[in-house]
């Protein structure tokens, strides 16, 4: 069962996301809107991987689920956002697990409850 729902905005072709802990929007056909996003994460109760801030300031608002992971790292190469992913997953998923919204920048993490 995936915990993970990954945004449109991020690769599709991804190392770290190509497992069963992850569902890329782009697998699920019906999904064409970030509400539409909202809601599958909501009912499946999977936390959203995204570069959108709309996916932020709703939470901001909302109890979870889902929850928010926003990638605020600007625009890396492939292999570049690769390494730094792998570098700092693991912090991620810690701090998601007491927040509702984690935002990931180069070079720190903040969370909200």
């Amino acid at each position: 069962m995936p915990k993970y729902i990954v945004d449109e905005n991020l690769p599709y072709y991804f190392g770290l996301w190509h497992n069963n802990e992850f569902i890329h929007v782009l697998d699920i056909p019906e999904i064409k809107t970030d509400e539409e996003i909202w809601d599958y994460a909501k009912a499946n109760n999977l936390i959203i991987i995204t570069k959108d801030a709309d996916f932020s300031n709703k939470i901001m608002f909302s109890p979870p689920p889902p929850k928010v992971i926003h990638l605020k790292i600007g625009n890396l190469k492939l292999k570049e956002l690769h390494h730094f992913l792998n570098k700092t997953w693991p912090f991620i998923e810690e701090e998601v697990k007491n927040h509702k919204l984690v935002n990931i920048y180069p070079d720190r993490i903040e969370s909200f409850e």
